[in-house]
């Protein structure tokens, strides 16, 4: 039997000798406690440094605007939560997978200018701005590596254009760009901003307006139907408060959108009652009217030669429709004459009459809370034909805001109150002039005004149970540096109650036409004031005026105290027609 052969031995192992075993041991345990220390440190670096943020980090998101409100407390400007699409090109890992899936929830956007945008190594890109929070839903299911959102705000108007003239606009990113939104910026708003501290319209005071939405409803309402109406290329208005000079409304027509602040651009959408500046027409005839009385050279019983027109040089001075006699000065308002206000001018001078009108802050920019306004354009030499013309509203431009400022200081106590659009500001504070016509004066413009509103062109704005006063003005406007017969700017201030005086309206039409019912005239007392009249029958009972079925006793004791003055001096039918109305006014 063969024998199996025997497995060879197993050389032992020998052991690591007690001080080469220390010695491993020791040497793996430097290396954890390395590893540790290593992986410690990053971690307190970490814990001490900021990491270096992603481009998208650095863009600063859009901030909170305090809400804008009218003297109601009914909202007109508000921010609402939305988001901001972003991508970082360079960390993109598909390009073509982002463009398709973004695309697919914006199909506005072009696929190849997107993927154009995104094949760079830019760090951020804008993808979409300001998106309802429901997109960003969409957005964020895609999940697309790099493509993220922001939290932002965007500024709602919720009544669209109505009232963009005063509030403006913001940009994209919720900074005040134009009207009381640029205002609001002014008022530390911006400082707020660069603190970098987050906050939302909660946080902040809404802005009070002294706008009432509900007239200024009614005023572009009315506005719009004598645009259409009168074929006029613009139209303008304002309601005013004389007693603190704050504005109930303003429309100027074109307007805008300032959820589309982009359409404010357009040249024909300027605000025109406190940016465009316009020859001011028989308007400015209060104004003579009263610094001719203030002088001291004219009462109420003064006789003026308007029987031939007025020669200065080469230039004659006629009356639209004019009476070829001589003139009380009560005529005079009412008949609108040129010759008579220029003649009256003349006598006060040129130097006085500079005086008077910058007193009633005619020379110079008026601010108010809108950034928007412009210098009066004066005549670049002040001879005795600009004294003439100036007179009755020509050859010198004003904002119809401005001139409404100083026709108020006429009938509210002689203060010439800055204007302003914020509620309850303090009346004390805008004060720019006060006693700048005696009270005498003032009582008499009030009376002039209604007698014109009784026997003058202003009759067509009467409104049953509202006792008014107005004047009207018609200018030539300038074309190719001549005066066009053909082009008009109307105008018609009124005032009620004329005893008691509390608003101003403000009406203008530029360029409006005749129409059959007209006669064929396109003159204010055709246009501007029955357009007034609807306005004021509207509004007045909105803005709390309660009409009066009968008229005050002696409104006017100062003015008419001399009893039916001057009236031998009118024409039997003129004569028969004042004695009528004095009898009222008395």
């Amino acid at each position: 039997m063969r024998k199996m052969p025997l497995p060879p031995l197993r050389k032992r192992r020998r052991r690591p000798s007690p001080p080469a075993l220390r010695l491993r041991i020791a040497f793996l345990a430097i290396i954890f406690i390395a590893s540790f220390a290593i992986i410690g440190a990053r971690l307190v670096h970490f814990g001490l440094h900021t990491p270096p943020p992603s481009a998208a980090a650095l863009i600063p998101p859009s901030v909170a605007r305090p809400n804008i409100v009218d003297r109601n407390g009914t909202v007109l400007a508000m921010d609402i939560p939305v988001a901001s699409i972003y991508a970082e090109p360079r960390r993109l890992v598909d390009i073509n997978e982002a463009v398709e899936g973004l695309t697919s929830v914006f199909p506005d956007l072009s696929p190849a200018e997107l993927y154009r945008r995104f094949d760079t190594d830019r760090g951020f890109v804008w993808v979409k701005r300001k998106i309802p929070l429901a997109t960003k839903n969409q957005v964020w299911n895609l999940g697309i590596p790099s493509v993220g959102f922001r939290e932002e705000t965007q500024r709602l108007y919720p009544n669209g254009d109505l009232a963009s003239h005063v509030l403006g606009a913001v940009n994209t990113d919720n900074i005040g760009i134009a009207g009381i939104e640029k205002w609001i910026d002014g008022q530390g708003l911006q400082i707020l901003r660069d603190t970098g501290l987050k906050f939302d319209a909660n946080a902040l005071h809404p802005i009070e307006l002294s706008m009432d939405l509900r007239a200024q409803f009614i005023l572009k309402d009315e506005l719009r139907k004598a645009m259409d109406k009168f074929s006029a290329i613009a139209a303008a208005g304002l309601i005013l408060d004389v007693t603190n000079g704050e504005v109930v409304a303003l429309v100027s027509l074109p307007d805008f959108n300032p959820n589309i602040p982009s359409d404010a651009l357009r040249s024909d959408r300027i605000n025109r009652i406190s940016v465009g500046t316009f020859e001011m027409g028989s308007t400015f005839k209060a104004l003579t009217t009263a610094m001719a009385l203030d002088s001291g050279a004219f009462n109420l019983n003064s006789v003026i030669d308007a029987s031939q027109p007025l020669r200065l040089g080469r230039s004659t001075i006629s009356d639209f429709r004019g009476q070829k006699r001589p003139l009380t000065l009560p005529e005079a308002f009412i008949h609108s004459s040129n010759i008579a206000m220029g003649r009256m001018a003349l006598t006060v001078g040129k130097q006085a009459q500079q005086n008077f009108l910058k007193k009633m802050g005619q020379f110079d920019r008026l601010t108010t809370e809108l950034p928007e306004s412009a210098v009066p354009i004066l005549p670049p030499r002040w001879g005795d034909i600009n004294t003439v013309t100036v007179a009755f509203g020509h050859g010198m431009a004003v904002t119809p805001l401005q001139a409404s400022m100083a026709i108020a200081s006429l009938i509210n106590g002689g203060r010439l109150i800055q204007p302003t659009f914020i509620k309850g500001t303090p009346v004390e504070d805008r004060i720019l002039a006060n006693n700048v016509i005696t009270a005498k004066t003032g009582e008499t413009l009030r009376f002039l005004m209604r007698l014109n509103a009784e026997i003058g062109s202003a009759r067509g704005g009467n409104v049953a149970g509202f006792y008014i006063g107005g004047k009207t003005g018609t200018a030539e406007k300038v074309v190719g540096g001549r005066y066009s017969k053909e082009r008009v700017l109307t105008s018609f201030m009124s005032v009620t109650p004329i005893d008691n005086p509390k608003y101003l309206f403000l009406t203008i039409l530029d360029e409006p036409k005749g129409l059959p019912e007209t006669y064929g005239f396109r003159t204010s007392g055709w246009n501007a004031v029955p357009v007034t009249g609807s306005i004021m029958a509207r509004a007045l009972p909105v803005l709390g005026v309660s009409p009066r079925w009968s008229p005050p006793e002696r409104p006017f004791p100062v003015a008419l105290s001399a009893g039916a003055w001057g009236a031998h001096r009118f024409t039997p039918v003129a004569a028969e027609r004042y004695r009528a109305a004095t009898q009222v006014l008395q």
